[in-house]
C-alpha cells in the first residue's frame, strides 16, 4: 500500500520531475494519479491536449508490475513508446505487442516483462484477445489496465471498434481485481454511460475536465463550387502558419493537395491508402515544418502532437460533432490562436445519408441521429461554443464564459425574436404526446403533418395537432434546438433522441416568461448552388464593380440580341469583381470562362475593368487566381470527342463509371466556358419539336438561366434533367 506521504503530493511531484521533467501537474492529472495509485477504477474524460496519457504513464512507472495500455492505433502506440523510452535509460521500459512484431521481438518483449523491466505494455485490442497473450499475461504481475480512446467501445462514439467490446471479459481473465482506467478525449453523456457499462466500472471515480477550448475560433461558411478558391485565399491569408485540411475521401485529398501545390502552397496529402513509409514521410514533413499544410482524411491526427497547428479546415462536414470536436482539437494545443473553419452544404449531408443507406438499420439510425446534430451545429445561429459544450453535457455562459466571443455567430449576432408563445406550443405538444416522440415527430405534430408514427399513436386526433401550422419546419427545428440548450427540454439517453420535459420546462408551462429565439442561418438551394459567390463567402467581391459589370453585360446582350446570362453568367462576373482581370490570359482564370467565351465576349469587359482599376488605383490580387491542375481535362476531352461521335450520353457516363448527374455537370463546365457541344441528336430523343421550341423561347426571353426559375415557370411539366439538357443546347447554339 502506498503511504500517505506519497499521496499528499510530495513524492508525486518528485516522480513527475524525475521522469518527465515537469514541476507542475496540469488540471486533474494529480487527482487521477492518486486514485490509480490506490488501485481504484477510474474514468477520465479529458480533451485533446489536456495531458491524458501522463495520467496512466506516471503511475505505471511508480507501481510494481506492468501496466497494459489498450490503444487502437499502431502509429499512436509507437509515438508513446518512443516518448517513454526517452525518459528512461532502460530501452525495455515500454513495449508494443502487436501484429507488426516478428517472433524474436515478441520473445524479447515477454522476457523484459518477466524480468520486471517493462512498466508499460501497449497492445491493440485484437492482440489482447489472442489466447497465447492472455496466458502469458496471467503469469505476470499486471498493475492496471488503461483503455485509451475508450469511446471506441460505444456505437455512439465517433470511432466505434467492435473488438473493444470484449475488453471487460479479457481483463477479468488476466487476474482478480485488476483496476481499469478508461480514458477518452470526447464523450457525450450517452457515450460515457456506454463506456462505464461495457468496461464494467460502475464504481469508477469520474474525472471530467472542461471541454471548452477558449483559444479556438469556430466558423462555418457556405460551401460553394469554388470551395478550392476559398481555401486557397484563407491559407494565403495565413501564410507560414501550420494547418490541417480534412476531406472525407482519399480522392478529394489527392486532388486538393495538388491544387494547393499548383497555387504555390507547400502542402502534402495524407491518407490510409499510402504505404507506411510514405505516410511516415509526409507526417514528418509536417511535424518538422518542411511543409505548412497537410490535406488529410481522418486517418491523420490521432496522437499527432504538434502544438502550433494554427488552423483546421473541414472541406467536408464530418459525420458527428464528436469527430468535429476531436479534429478541431488539433489546433492551438499550445494555447495560441486556432481557427476552425468548416464548409457546409446540405448536399454533403445528403451524400453521407446515401452512403449510410447500405448499412444495418441500427447503424443507420445511430448515424442519422449523429448527422442531424451536425446539421444543427452548422445551421444554428446561437453561440457555437455553447451549442457544442451543451452537446457534451456542459453548461456555458455565452456572455462571460471564457472564449465567449470566439465564433462567427457571436461576432456577427443574428436577429432575435420573441418566441414565448411558440415555446408554450412546443412544450404542450411534447407533454400531449406523452413524451414519446423525437424532435422530427414533435415538429410534424405541431405542423399538423401526419406520418406512420403519428397515426399509430392517434396524435392526429388530438386537439393540439397542427397548432403550429403557421410556421415552417425549419422554424420549429431551430426552436427545438434552442429550447434543448436552454434546458426546458432534454433528450433521453437510453432511447436516444426521445424528447422529455425538464423541471425547468414544467415551470415554464406554469409561469411563461420571455424567450428570445435566434433566427437560423438559411442554407437554401440557391445558396447551395452558387457556383462561386465571392460575395457570399470569405472573399468579398467589389460590389460597385460587380454592378457596373452587370450593366455592361446587359448592354452587350441587347446589342447581340441574346439573354444576359449567355454573355457571362453571374458567378463569372462575381469572380471578375474579385480578380480584376485585364488581359485575355487572366480572363481565362476566371470561373466559367473558357477560350471560346473569352475571345467572343471578353474584349469590352477587359477594357472596362482595366479603366476601372486605373481610375480607382486598385492593387490587383495576383494570388487570387486559382490555377487548375488540369486533372479533369482528360474526361472533358473524352466527352467532347464522344458527343461529336453522337454516342448516347448513358454510354459515355457508364464508360467513365460516373452518374448522369456528374456527366451533366462536366458538360455544363464545358459549355459554360465557351466550347460548343452539339447535343441535338440526344435531345431529339428526349423532347419533341414543340417542347424544344417552348423551352427555347423561354430561355430567349429569360433574365436568368436559373433552373429553379424555369421549373417554376413550367410548373413541373419538365424534369430537371430535361431542362438542364436543353439549357446546354441553347447556350451552345446561341452563345458559343
Amino acid at each position: 500500500m502506498i503511504n500517505e506521504k506519497t499521496l499528499n503530493g510530495v513524492d508525486l511531484h518528485a516522480a513527475l520531475k524525475k521522469y518527465f521533467g515537469f514541476s507542475q501537474f496540469k488540471g486533474l492529472q494529480e487527482e487521477v494519479i492518486k486514485q490509480i495509485l490506490q488501485n481504484k477504477n477510474c474514468f477520465v474524460i479529458m480533451p485533446t491536449g489536456g495531458g491524458k496519457s501522463l495520467c496512466y504513464q506516471l503511475p505505471a512507472l511508480m507501481k510494481p508490475g506492468t501496466a497494459i495500455v489498450v490503444s487502437p492505433l499502431i502509429a499512436l502506440m509507437k509515438n508513446q513508446v518512443d516518448a517513454i523510452r526517452g525518459v528512461s535509460s532502460e530501452h525495455g521500459i515500454a513495449h508494443v505487442l502487436n501484429s507488426s512484431l516478428n517472433k524474436t521481438e515478441i520473445k524479447q518483449v515477454k522476457q523484459d516483462i518477466t524480468n520486471g523491466i517493462t512498466k508499460l505494455l501497449y497492445v491493440a485490442p485484437e492482440s489482447l484477445t489472442k489466447e497465447e497473450n492472455v496466458e502469458f499475461l496471467r503469469s505476470v504481475q499486471v498493475s492496471f489496465v488503461a483503455v485509451d480512446e475508450a469511446h471506441c467501445i460505444s456505437e455512439w462514439g465517433h470511432d466505434f471498434r467492435p473488438e473493444y467490446r470484449n475488453l471487460k471479459s479479457i481483463v477479468a481473465r488476466l487476474g482478480d481485481n485488476i483496476p481499469i482506467v478508461g480514458l477518452t478525449a470526447t464523450a457525450t453523456p450517452k457515450v460515457q454511460e456506454d463506456i462505464v457499462k461495457n468496461l464494467g466500472i460502475h464504481d469508477a471515480v469520474l474525472f471530467k475536465a472542461s471541454f471548452n477550448r477558449p483559444n479556438l475560433f469556430y466558423e462555418v461558411r457556405t460551401k460553394t463550387e469554388n470551395v478550392e478558391g476559398d481555401i486557397i485565399r484563407f491559407v494565403k491569408q495565413n501564410q507560414g502558419k501550420s494547418g490541417i485540411i480534412y476531406c472525407l475521401s482519399r480522392k478529394k485529398v489527392a486532388e486538393l493537395a495538388q491544387v494547393l501545390q499548383v497555387n504555390g502552397i507547400s502542402a502534402v496529402p495524407y491518407h490510409a491508402g499510402f504505404d507506411a513509409k510514405t505516410r511516415s514521410k509526409y507526417q514528418d514533413m509536417f511535424l518538422m515544418e518542411d511543409v505548412d499544410v497537410v490535406v488529410a482524411t481522418i486517418a491523420f491526427g490521432m496522437g499527432i502532437d504538434k502544438p502550433d497547428v494554427r488552423f483546421v479546415i473541414h472541406h467536408d462536414i464530418p459525420k458527428s460533432i464528436e469527430s468535429y470536436y476531436q479534429e478541431t482539437g488539433r489546433a492551438g494545443r499550445d494555447g495560441g490562436e486556432g481557427h476552425c473553419l468548416a464548409f457546409y452544404s446540405y448536399k454533403d449531408i445528403e451524400k453521407l445519408e446515401k452512403f449510410m443507406s447500405g448499412k444495418p438499420v441500427a447503424e443507420q439510425e445511430i448515424g442519422n441521429a449523429l448527422l442531424q446534430e451536425v446539421v444543427a451545429y452548422a445551421e444554428t445561429s446561437m453561440s457555437r461554443r455553447k451549442f457544442m459544450l451543451h452537446y457534451f453535457g456542459e453548461e456555458f455562459d455565452e456572455v462571460d464564459g471564457e472564449g465567449a466571443d470566439m465564433d462567427d455567430n457571436t461576432r456577427n449576432p443574428k436577429q432575435k425574436e420573441e418566441a414565448k408563445e411558440d415555446v408554450l406550443k412546443l412544450l404542450k405538444v411534447v407533454r400531449g404526446t406523452s413524451e414519446k416522440f423525437k424532435s422530427k415527430e414533435v415538429v410534424c405534430a405541431l405542423r399538423g403533418k401526419s406520418n406512420a408514427i403519428i397515426s399509430s399513436h392517434k396524435t392526429n386526433e388530438k386537439d393540439f395537432f397542427g397548432i403550429g401550422s403557421d410556421k415552417d419546419k425549419s422554424h420549429w427545428m431551430a426552436l427545438v434546438r434552442q429550447v434543448l440548450v436552454a434546458g426546458l427540454l432534454k433528450k433521453e439517453i437510453e432511447q436516444y433522441g426521445v424528447i422529455h420535459l425538464t423541471e425547468h420546462g414544467e415551470e415554464f408551462l406554469k409561469n411563461p416568461s420571455s424567450f428570445m429565439m435566434t433566427k437560423d442561418h438559411v442554407y437554401n438551394a440557391e445558396n447551395d448552388n452558387a457556383i462561386v459567390g465571392a460575395a457570399k463567402t470569405g472573399g468579398v467581391a467589389d460590389t460597385r464593380l460587380l454592378k457596373q459589370l452587370k450593366d455592361l453585360r446587359k448592354a452587350q446582350a441587347n446589342k447581340l440580341g441574346v439573354p444576359p446570362f449567355v454573355v457571362f453568367q453571374d458567378p463569372s462576373l462575381e469572380d471578375m469583381a474579385l480578380k480584376y482581370p485585364i488581359s485575355l490570359e487572366e480572363l481565362l482564370n476566371v470561373h466559367g470562362v473558357g477560350e471560346g467565351k473569352a475571345k467572343k465576349y471578353g474584349k469590352p469587359f477587359l477594357e472596362f475593368i482595366s479603366q476601372y482599376v486605373a481610375e480607382n488605383e486598385i492593387i490587383r490580387p495576383d494570388d487570387l487566381v486559382v490555377k487548375s491542375t488540369g486533372a479533369n481535362s482528360g474526361l472533358k476531352l473524352y466527352i467532347i470527342q464522344n458527343v461529336d461521335r453522337k454516342l448516347p450520353l448513358t454510354d459515355i457516363a457508364s464508360a467513365k463509371g460516373i452518374e448522369i448527374d456528374t456527366l451533366l455537370k462536366e458538360m455544363e463546365q464545358i459549355v459554360f466556358s465557351g466550347t460548343k457541344l452539339n447535343l441535338s441528336y440526344w435531345i431529339d430523343e428526349v423532347l419533341d419539336e414543340d417542347q424544344q421550341e417552348e423551352i427555347h423561347d423561354y430561355f430567349l426571353e429569360a433574365e436568368t438561366d436559373d433552373l429553379e426559375a424555369a421549373m417554376t415557370e413550367f410548373d413541373g411539366e419538365y424534369e430537371d434533367e430535361e431542362l438542364r439538357l436543353y439549357r446546354l443546347k441553347f447556350i451552345s447554339e446561341v452563345a458559343n
